[in-house]
């Protein structure tokens, strides 16, 4: 079992920027690739990027690439969110997971799951 606590969210003008949090307990992480995922009401979840723990090697979706990046600490077993130049449409839940597969960009496909943390962008 892994536990996932997501933090950081909040507030923030377009143009900002948030640092999101995602602490993990209860395994090593070196086995999974860990996700960021995002939900606006009456959206379905939206994959945002994923970062193999082993290699730190880590993809982004579209819409957020040049703009988000993902970064994990081993020892602290976290991982991060960097969201740069935010803009309203970015305004979401976002959720982390964790996966055994190692391009998952699918939710189905993502074995654990935070309670989410709110991202709302003013304009």
């Amino acid at each position: 079992q892994v536990q996932l606590v997501e933090s950081g969210g909040g507030l923030v003008q377009a143009g900002g920027s948030l640092r999101l949090s995602c602490a993990a307990s209860g395994r090593t992480l070196s086995g999974y690739t860990m996700g960021w995922f995002r939900q606006a009401p009456g959206k379905e979840r939206e994959f945002v990027g994923r970062i193999r723990w082993s290699t730190g090697n880590a993809f982004y979706a579209d819409s957020v690439k040049g703009r988000f990046t993902i970064s994990r600490d081993n020892a602290e077993n976290t991982m991060y969110l960097q969201m740069n130049s935010l803009k309203p449409e970015d305004t979401a839940v976002y959720y982390c997971a964790a996966s055994n597969n190692y391009y998952p960009d699918q939710p189905r496909q993502y074995v654990y799951w935070g309670q989410g943390t709110q991202v709302t962008v003013s304009s």
